[in-house]
């Protein structure tokens, strides 16, 4: 079977060098089996998306020397993601909900990679009339209806799926359509990815991949969790905190193909390092 990875950026800001170095790694994983490497662009962040940065995203690959095939945008996959979340809404394995950020904050009793775990308070009672909505995955009743299950990392070996351990997460927002969750899953098993490389930080969310693989009946690929780019104060680069943008760099005429080698030799900017355990599960 051939090999297949993915970079998937959202253009909802520029590449940073944290975005470089996922790049790289995939594309390399890709390589190492003679495989192939896919570009994606995640663009259902609402009005956040910006169709301009598309064009941007392969400036700055290229300039990485990296190469790869493009596959469509997310933004043209919405019926494909609505026909998955209507066979889990069919089975009676989704539920809404109309708790604020605040409301679930001040219920949680407990808190997960992405902040304050659900705690469940719509599974069981009905939206106040004039609330907007989104759609849960009921995990305890999803898990009833696979049984047990597991997912392999190359890095850190065979794993019990546990996606209780993030609770009831979204998977049909109110502001866009798919959450990441379904459209990161559906996408993958559509574009026959084999190897899903992606920082640590979001080695807690497969969990719940791992889950909706089962549910709708897709192919279960393995995992690469690689390290990720932390500041000094050990938190992960992002755009919105002003993280140096590729294009910036680009245009000022640094050799991105020198940078691109440093990044695989592990090699940072001073300040940065790198990280395994970022906003990782036991």
């Amino acid at each position: 079977m051939t090999t297949v990875t993915r970079f998937a950026p959202s253009p909802n800001g520029p590449l940073h060098l944290g975005h470089a170095y996922a790049a790289i790694v995939a594309h390399d994983r890709a390589r190492e089996d003679e495989g192939l490497f896919l570009l994606r662009v995640e663009d259902i962040d609402g009005a956040r998306s910006r169709s301009e940065l598309s064009e941007e995203f392969r400036a700055d690959l290229a300039w990485l020397g990296l190469e790869w095939r493009e596959v469509a945008a997310q933004s043209t996959r919405i019926a494909r993601y609505r026909a998955a979340f209507d066979s889990l809404h069919r089975r009676g394995l989704v539920y809404p909900c109309g708790c604020t950020r605040a409301e679930i904050a001040a219920a949680a009793t407990k808190v997960g990679p992405d902040g304050p775990v659900y705690p469940g308070t719509c599974r069981t009672r009905p939206v106040p009339p004039g609330r907007d909505v989104v759609w849960r995955i009921d995990v305890a009743r999803a898990l009833a209806a696979t049984g047990p299950l597991t997912w392999r990392d190359e890095r850190r070996g065979e794993q019990e799926a546990r996606p209780d351990l993030l609770g009831d997460v979204v998977l049909w927002r109110k502001d866009a359509p798919a959450s990441y969750h379904l459209a990161a899953t559906a996408d993958d098993a559509f574009d026959g990815v084999s190897v899903v490389t992606r920082g640590a930080d979001l080695f807690a969310a497969t969990h719940v991949h791992r889950l909706l693989q089962a549910l709708l009946g897709l192919p279960v690929p393995v995992w690469h969790h690689h390290r990720v780019i932390v500041e000094s104060d050990g938190r992960k680069l992002a755009k919105r905190r002003g993280a140096p943008s590729l294009g910036d760099r680009r245009r000022a005429g640094e050799d991105g193909r020198a940078l691109a080698e440093r990044l695989r030799a592990g090699l940072l900017d001073s300040g940065l390092s790198f990280s395994e355990y970022v906003n990782m599960v036991p």
